[in-house]
């Protein structure tokens, strides 16, 4: 009797632990403001479908996630390795992220995205579908 309640709280405790993680795992995710997802159909393709949540682009084809690695005027700079990825520009070639796969630019001008451009190149990787901050404390700023 007395281990049949034990495996019972044992259980619930598992149950109960593996909820959190999983809740704690999928805020992390949408806690992101790097991330943007692009037309992934080639260079072929003049879609140019942009946006700051999955769906298909205008081509009718999924989109790719990616995070923002850096902005330079009005454009920024993607990884789009394995999502979830956080690593950073290879800092001994500027074309390819830390993780190996080649950088991709995207024009943000008249995309609807809010995105930060704190001046030069900026490495605050803040994007939104809506106006609001930035981590630098700055506005964020659309391209029309």
């Amino acid at each position: 009797m007395k281990g049949s309640r034990l495996l019972l709280i044992c259980g619930c405790l598992l149950v109960l632990f593996a909820g959190f993680a999983a809740k704690q795992s999928l805020a992390a995710a949408e806690a992101r403001q790097d991330v943007l997802y692009t037309c992934a159909c080639g260079d072929q393709c003049k879609c140019n479908s942009v946006s700051t949540a999955p769906g298909d682009c205008k081509c009718g084809k999924p989109m790719k996630w990616g995070h923002v690695l850096k902005s330079e005027g009005n454009e920024v700079l993607l990884c789009q390795c394995d999502e979830g990825c956080t690593c950073s520009l290879d800092s001994k070639d500027s074309t390819k992220c830390g993780c190996g796969k080649t950088v991709k630019r995207v024009n943000l001008a008249g995309k609807g995205i809010y995105f930060c451009n704190c001046g030069g190149s900026c490495m605050c990787n803040t994007v939104s579908s809506e106006p609001g901050k930035c981590k630098c404390g700055m506005d964020l700023k659309k391209v029309d």
